[in-house]
């Protein structure tokens, strides 16, 4: 039988933070890894190939490329890299694999441990009763559970989860499935990310997507960077800011750390990035206090009003306003009662230090408000993306080029999925297209979302899971209710690459269904297949694998799906879902009759680069009730940390891809061979009596009165805001309560986390590492 190794967590070494980014030194660490997992061949083939015209779109964030031509040979970065490299890797999970490591022991091995096991190669299941997967064939696996959906009492008690590595193709077919199946329980990673923008977008501006395309960045007079990290999550977005400033525009950045990309850029692929400083990003950054972003933009907000006022007629764009928006009068009257006491109380920022920013914004005539996490994930994210817009909407940067909304969407094609019809909730627009399209009545009534979910799988609701893609137990709130929630299942079932810990966390009968991945070469019918992805500026291209595949025994997403809708709804007319299985193209010709903006799908997407999907607001025309762009009037209570606690927020390391660590370490923090770490101001220490290193629990306070506990985290001083702390996640997921959401948008408030620092129950380095032996 076989033994689970892990890192040692005591191996933990600290350094000062990086003050810049990228250059040679992430090229190297690149290949290092490419290199560990695979040839040198296959890493050539494959980093040649990621983000190419005729190549595949990396799997890891959704930034876009330049258009054909004008991209690099090179176009990827360090982390997009080691994500391709990840999934190319010649690593593989064998039958052999799960007979020596029961599903018991592998629920104690650590993420990082279980994604460095390789590539799945054959279908599994976990029968009831079983601590073991053994190999299944895929008729018989399909059919398990085509007779597990065929079995339930109603439609609703089934649940189908995707992340944004699924592709437009198999992203469709699933919503279809879903629906003439009867139900529209499609939650999603956005759930836990972008659904605060989503929301908050569709109500002001009718969509709920961004608004602008690079060029826009390119030619912006100023960006707010605002709640996200770039030179971790999007590394690539950085060249683009750094094309700004070359073109004289400027660089706010507003976060709680100083990330070391915001700080300065060394462009790996140009001379002076490599010897010579690099680009300073961020022109002023201002270190707010987790969740003061709200407080910022009604500060800026009213100092506009204020100048207007000052000089009537030369600082906002009244004809705009009048033309174009609604609800204008009520948004200034509250904005003028915002004190500069609950400002400065709520951002920690000096009234100085806002007066220098709306200086800047006075001086731009074109200004793009990014953000990511850091805004969303917030009790009030919806309302501090509304006051985004309102801050947008008084000079009229909305709708023209180099202004605009900028949502940076953290996984590849989690926008497309939404375009797509993954979404609990779609509008009833897209429900009769779907519906005409297909000669079926789709189900009206809204599904559940993430959460809702694991409140329905939790009570005995929901009875099925099914995860095409992602790793729902590790980007979850709440992790033993939603661990225990899945564990009363009848049958879950994961459509993967790769082992994670969803594979570990069973219903009473389990089934892995493992899957070609982006690299792996798409063969149907002795045809080669392509498909396509949106990202976060709505472009549509095409993605090609160029690899053999990992296994013989691998099916694609799409033969997965079309199989099981097969098997569970029978061949009745209507859906030719063999057609679909064997030509993506002709699952291409029914999207462009049902979503807008695919018109003539299979011709357009084929040209170099695809094409751009039509944004509304880009015309100055808001799908709206009142047709207009909506200002709107955003109250909240500041979040405060009783004495002796702080406010948590979690996040990435830079060795990091969503849930998934590539390594122990946080190169651009400072912080190498351990992840159980809780970032503290020094000032913070000092004040609650901890020492260097020490070990501590972390226990979050909420509401419910129920305390959550995170065992053996190590203090490190850091430059966090003062009564702030941070840590990684998912290991800080269990302190995130399933009821702690976001008004209006249900998602977790993983950023605003009460928590007190209390000496370990549990000290040695051993009761920290997660080892186990047969």
């Amino acid at each position: 039988m076989g033994t689970i190794e892990e890192p040692v967590e005591d191996d933990l070494s600290v350094s000062a933070p990086k003050t810049w980014a990228t250059g040679a030194p992430a090229v190297v660490h690149a290949l290092r890894y490419a290199l560990a997992q695979t040839s040198p061949r296959r890493t050539a083939l494959t980093l040649l190939n990621i983000n190419q015209a005729e190549g595949f779109d990396c799997p890891g964030c959704a930034w876009p490329e330049p258009a054909p031509g004008k991209r690099h040979r090179n176009e990827y970065c360090e982390n997009g890299a080691k994500h391709i490299s990840d999934e190319a890797t010649s690593r593989r999970v064998t039958a052999d694999f799960f007979r020596k490591h029961s599903v018991a022991e592998l629920s104690r091995a650590s993420d990082y441990w279980l994604n460095q096991q390789g590539r799945l190669t054959e279908p599994m299941v976990k029968r009831p009763g079983a601590d073991h997967y053994e190999p299944i064939g895929w008729d018989e696996a399909l059919g398990l559970l085509a007779d597990g959906l065929r079995g339930l009492d109603r439609p609703d008690e089934a649940l189908f989860y995707t992340s944004g590595r699924l592709a437009n193709e198999p992203a469709f077919l699933l919503q279809l499935f879903a629906r003439v199946y009867g139900t529209n329980n499609l939650p999603d990673c956005s759930n836990m990310c972008h659904e605060s923008s989503g929301s908050a977008l569709g109500e002001t501006l009718g969509i709920g997507k961004g608004s602008v395309s690079l060029d826009d960045l390119y030619n912006a007079d100023l960006i707010f960077v605002v709640g996200q990290n770039p030179g971790t999550n999007h590394p690539r977005m950085l060249s683009a800011l750094e094309e700004t400033k070359r073109r004289g525009g400027q660089v706010v950045a507003v976060n709680p750390l100083p990330e070391a990309g915001l700080l300065r850029f060394k462009h790996p692929q140009k001379p002076r990035g490599v010897m010579g400083r690099g680009t300073a990003i961020a022109d002023q950054f201002l270190q707010i206090r987790p969740g003061g972003d709200l407080a910022l933009f009604q500060a800026l907000n009213r100092l506009l009003l204020e100048a207007e006022d000052a000089a009537p007629g030369t600082v906002l764009d009244r004809e705009f306003i009048d033309a174009h928006t609604t609800g204008f009068e009520a948004f200034a009257t509250h904005a003028r009662t915002i004190g500069w006491d609950d400002i400065t109380d709520a951002t920690g920022l000096t009234r100085e230090e806002i007066e220098q920013v709306h200086q800047r914004v006075l001086k731009a005539n074109s200004v793009i408000v990014c953000w990511a996490m850091g805004l969303t994930q917030h009790k009030h994210g919806v309302p501090t993306i509304r006051e985004v817009v309102d801050f947008l909407l008084l000079r009229g940067n909305i709708g023209r080029p180099g202004a605009g909304v900028c949502p940076v969407r953290g996984h590849s094609n989690v926008q497309g999925d939404r375009t797509m019809g993954i979404w609990e909730r779609m509008p009833q627009s897209f429900l009769d297209a779907l519906g005409d399209e297909f000669s079926f009545t789709p189900p009206s009534a809204h599904g559940l979302d993430s959460v809702d979910a694991i409140r329905a799988m939790r009570d005995g609701r929901a009875k099925v899971f099914l995860g095409v893609a992602g790793n729902f137990v590790r980007a979850t709130p709440d992790s033993e209710v939603t661990e225990q929630a899945l564990r009363t299942c009848r049958l879950t079932a994961h459509v993967s690459t790769k082992l994670n810990r969803s594979h570990a966390v069973c219903g009473e009968t389990a089934l892995i269904l493992p899957t070609l991945g982006r690299s792996d070469r798409d063969v149907q019918a002795g045809r080669e297949q392509f498909m396509t992805v949106e990202d976060s500026m709505s472009e549509v291209h095409t993605t090609r694998g160029r690899l053999a595949p990992a296994s013989p025994h691998l099916l694609s997403e799409v033969a997965i799906i079309s199989r099981l809708a097969r098997l569970t709804l029978g061949t009745g007319p209507g859906i030719p879902w063999e057609e679909f299985e064997s030509d993506y193209d002709a699952i291409r010709d029914r999207i462009a009759r049902v979503v807008p903006g695919f018109e003539d799908y299979n011709a357009r997407v084929r040209r170099p680069g695809g094409f751009r999907l039509p944004n509304p607001v880009n015309r100055r025309e808001f799908l709206t009730p009142s047709g207009r762009a909506v200002f709107t009037r955003n109250d909240f209570t500041a979040l405060r940390a009783p004495e002796g606690h702080l406010i948590l927020q979690t996040l990435r390391s830079h060795d990091q891809w969503n849930t998934v660590p590539y390594a122990m370490d946080d190169r651009y923090r400072g912080i190498t061979g351990g992840r159980r770490v809780v970032l503290v101001n020094p000032a913070d220490a000092a004040s609650l009596g901890l020492a260097e290193r020490q070990w501590v629990d972390l226990v979050s306070i909420w509401e419910d009165g129920k305390e959550r506990r995170a065992p053996g985290f190590r203090v490190i001083s850091y430059p966090t805001p003062v009564g702030s702390a941070a840590a990684y996640y998912p290991e800080t997921n269990v302190l995130v309560p399933l009821d702690s959401v976001a008004d209006i948008s249900n998602t977790p408030t993983s950023k605003a986390v009460v928590i007190r620092l209390e000496p370990a129950r549990q000290r040695s380095a051993e009761q920290h590492t997660r080892s186990a032996a047969d």
